[in-house]
């Protein structure tokens, strides 16, 4: 640790320390930074480290089918530049109706710039340098920001940086939604928010906040819209805390928001109006709008850190794990808020946002220690059905908190290296331990390689393109079982490996009979017949009537050609086709039932 003084900021927010006196301005250093990019690569590889070697034969252990969902879109993002498509629509899934690309998690922001990558090295590659830039690069965004505008000691702005692109919930995310550990661009964007009126340049900042806002949209709207509430949050508090400061910067401030307004709107206006009011849109998704998050989950180490239990997430866990930032680390961040929120408007300001954001993140209804409780969440008097709001999944919100967390990891360690009188031993014993148990409640976070299991590549007959001829313009490829919410993996794994046909049904989000959100399509009788066979391992009884909708299944879908691939767990799958349409034909490894 390196004796500097803690940063504030002044009646205009520029950075002073202890004494009121600017920072002295000091050159950069490239080679300490060039290190800290490093070491954050090399944890992004740590996470990654079981698809190392063989990207192509691996796939999440814990979230196989959203991994496989985020390699199809990196290859929707490859075929609409390959083929001059809208990349706001796809009929590559849920053919011949097409996906709303804006109203899925598109992240358009990531699989646009890394097209060139997957049309040279495959999506199931690109995937996993996606994954590690994405985690490092988060990690070194937040680093940049603390050491640029927070704190002096390069150390704090490491360890902030460090929990802010590998906190647990970002790496649980990153088993497989990548879109949730992509959060490189939020740092500057809250900076950026929070410095408006400080330089005077408000036609400048606006500009490029917009700029910023528009990128998040087409990365993660999810995490635009918690960061923004916690922009907006922390604003407030900081004009209720700091009135005289803020009354200062009011004028430059408006204008710079106003141009930030102005210029997001008018590149973000077509796609949002797209989202909510294109073809294959839906007004919310109630299933995710109960998600809420565990109280005693704060103080338990997930299952992907060195110190975590998986057995605990079997109750507490369910459905995703977004705080988890274990006992130590809660412990000195409370002691952190106690010790420094007397003598920094920015701790005060951060702790209002934190227990805003951890109240509204506990859901509908409030849950402790993997029990639901009868006390009522704030999310019970929100409806379901409220634009925006009601696409929102209230456990996501403790991402503000763990942003937090990462500030006040910074803020910790930069006090505890600050401290001004460093030859009396007890205020440097006192000094050292504060920076030592920063260190030690951050080691039980570190995070373990996320588990992957086995992932057959596509068959040969989809690989080498034996395919072609029995899908003519116009046409789908049916691979079996049918991609849906509950089966079809693999098969979706087809489609993510090259685009250059359409499939029906799939995996993604869609509009329900009643206008609400609905994964994937409504089922026809073929994928409902499939998927009994495989759950009951036996082949049911076929009626006429069956036969006759499974015909219209087909026609329905342009189905060119039924696939399914020649191995003996698909023996019962292949009976069944063989009732509903007579005898397949070998081609390679796979059977088909050509319908042209």
């Amino acid at each position: 640790m390196t004796a500097q003084p803690t940063l504030t900021s002044d009646a205009t927010g520029e950075q002073v320390d202890a004494a009121g006196t600017a920072p002295e301005t000091k050159p950069r250093r490239w080679p300490w930074h060039v290190a800290v990019a490093l070491v954050f690569i090399g944890l992004g590889l740590l996470v990654m480290a079981n698809w190392l070697g063989h990207p192509n034969e691996r796939v999440s252990g814990h979230l196989a089918n959203d991994n496989t969902w985020f390699q199809w879109l990196l290859n929707h993002g490859a075929y609409s530049i390959r083929h001059w498509e809208n990349p706001l629509f796809s009929t590559r899934q849920n053919y011949p109706a097409g996906v709303n690309m804006m109203a899925n998690t598109s992240v358009l922001g990531v699989t646009l710039p890394l097209a060139p990558v997957t049309m040279l090295v495959g999506a199931r590659v690109t995937y996993l340098v996606w994954m590690v830039l994405a985690l490092a690069g988060t990690a070194f965004s937040a680093y940049w920001v603390l050491r640029k505008w927070v704190v002096r000691s390069r150390g704090a702005a490491f360890l902030g940086g460090a929990f802010a692109g590998f906190a647990p919930g970002v790496v649980h995310h990153a088993n497989g939604q990548p879109n949730f550990a992509s959060n490189f661009a939020l740092p500057f964007l809250v900076v950026l928010v929070f410095r408006l009126g400080v330089t005077g340049k408000w036609l400048r900042d606006g500009i490029i906040l917009g700029l910023l806002i528009t990128y998040q949209v087409f990365v993660n709207e999810e995490m635009l819209v918690v960061t923004a509430g916690a922009c907006v949050i922390g604003v407030l508090a900081y004009a209720a805390l700091s009135p005289r400061a803020a009354l200062h910067r009011v004028k430059p401030f408006v204008l710079a928001s106003a141009v930030s307004v102005v210029v997001a709107g008018a590149l973000v206006a077509y796609p949002v109006w797209f989202q909510f009011k294109g073809p294959q849109t839906f007004e919310a998704l109630p299933l995710y709008h109960s998600w809420g998050e565990d109280l005693g989950t704060y103080f338990y180490f997930a299952r992907d850190t060195v110190f975590g239990d998986p057995g605990v997430e079997k109750t507490m866990g369910h459905p995703e794990q977004n705080s988890w930032f274990g006992w130590p680390l809660t412990t000195v961040v409370v002691l952190g808020f106690l010790t420094l929120m007397w003598r920094s408007v920015v701790v005060r300001v951060a702790l209002v946002v934190g227990v805003v954001f951890a109240v509204m993140a506990m859901g509908p209804k409030v849950r402790w220690m993997g029990e639901y409780t009868a006390i009522p969440g704030p999310w019970h008097w929100i409806p379901d059905d409220l634009p925006v709001l009601g696409l929102l999944t209230p456990s996501r919100l403790t991402f503000a908190v763990a942003g937090v967390f990462a500030l006040m990891v910074a803020l910790i360690f930069d006090a505890a290296a600050a401290v001004p009188d460093r030859r009396n031993l007890l205020v440097k014993a006192a000094s050292v331990t504060a920076g030592l148990l920063v260190i030690a409640a951050l080691v039980p976070l570190i995070p373990k390689p996320l588990p992957a299991v086995e992932d057959p590549r596509p068959p040969l007959f989809i690989t080498s393109g034996a395919w072609r001829p029995y899908v003519g313009d116009g046409q789908s490829l049916m691979p079996l079982p049918v991609p849906n919410r509950w089966s079809g993996r693999e098969t979706l794994g087809w489609a993510a490996w090259t685009q250059d046909f359409a499939i029906p049904e799939g995996y993604f989000l869609g509009p329900g009979k009643d206008g609400h959100g609905l994964s994937g399509a409504e089922w026809s009788t073929l994928t409902k017949l499939v998927d009994k066979t495989i759950k009951d391992n036996k082949v049911p009884t076929v009626s006429d009537k069956q036969k006759t909708d499974v015909r219209g299944d087909i026609t329905r879908y342009r189905a060119g050609v039924l696939v399914l691939r020649d191995e003996p767990g698909n023996a019962n799958v292949r009976t069944l086709l063989q009732e509903l349409l007579g005898p397949g034909q070998k081609n390679l490894d796979v059977w088909i039932w050509p319908q042209s």
